[in-house]
């Protein structure tokens, strides 16, 4: 384990943070801060500014105001110890590659343009693919894969690049009970390694059980810190208005099920 892991400060601070799309405001003057260490999810309805606030920490959408830093430094000079997870559904998934280049492809920002990925970085592309449990799919078209399999290749991925800080953009959305299991058990471990995972994550039956941080987010920031501290019945309406009513009458809000119990009631 690296020993940048125990550097004392923030791992993720964004302050006065503004983002519009066409001159609408999609976040606005967000404030929040994570520690290193902890498993942090993101929650908000559609429209809450969660993938945004994402690809603005990755420099990917620029802000129109405020700033961003990972580990005290702005991402650019921190990207070598950042992975990323996008949403599945934002990816050509008919490019035509393996699901080994593809976490290869994970190692190029530290190997540098002039080099070529040799026989180690594609070792260390098959030992990530074999932590998601997909070595066997090594040399399978991305396009003939399930979703699912498509989900545990871009975690390995991101995970090659044994990074500090993972951000991931709803890796549980549209798979199925055994890779959500071993989705969050990986990402568990990476976070008990000493690492910081943020998730961008849409089940709310499932924060308290699997997160020890939690941003609830609606455009500007509701609530942020601890889940057990945060996690009220008023800071969830103050994040989903009317929304919330549908959830009223779902144990979610006062008992969520766990990960056996979820799928102990798969179909």
């Amino acid at each position: 384990m690296s020993n940048r892991l125990h550097e004392p400060g923030l791992a993720l601070h964004v302050e006065d943070l503004t983002v519009s799309y066409h001159g609408k405001p999609v976040l606005w003057d967000i404030d929040f801060d994570i520690p290193p260490g902890v498993m942090a999810a993101i929650v908000g309805p559609n429209g809450a500014g969660k993938s945004t606030l994402i690809k603005s920490v990755l420099g990917l959408i620029p802000p129109m105001a405020g700033h961003v830093t990972l580990f005290g430094r702005p991402y650019r000079a921190q990207r070598k110890r950042v992975g990323y997870v996008p949403q599945r559904s934002s990816v050509d998934w008919d490019f035509p590659t393996t699901a080994l280049d593809v976490v290869t492809m994970g190692l190029y920002g530290q190997l540098g343009w002039l080099r070529w990925p040799g026989r180690r970085e594609r070792r260390r592309a098959m030992e990530a693919l074999a932590m998601v449990g997909m070595q066997d799919f090594a040399g399978r078209q991305i396009s003939q894969l399930s979703g699912g399999q498509q989900q545990r290749v871009f975690l390995a991925r991101a995970l090659v690049q044994q990074a500090d800080i993972y951000l991931l953009d709803e890796p549980m959305a549209g798979v199925d009970a055994t890779t959500e299991r071993a989705i969050v058990e990986l990402l568990q471990r990476l976070r008990d390694e000493g690492r910081t995972v943020i998730v961008v994550h849409h089940d709310l039956q499932t924060v308290r059980c699997w997160f020890d941080w939690l941003l609830m987010l609606n455009v500007r920031v509701v609530a942020q810190g601890p889940v057990e501290q945060v996690w009220t019945a008023e800071n969830l309406r103050r994040t989903y208005g009317g929304q919330i009513a549908l959830l009223d009458g779902d144990t979610s809000i006062t008992a969520p099920a766990g990960p056996a119990a979820r799928a102990s009631g798969a179909s």
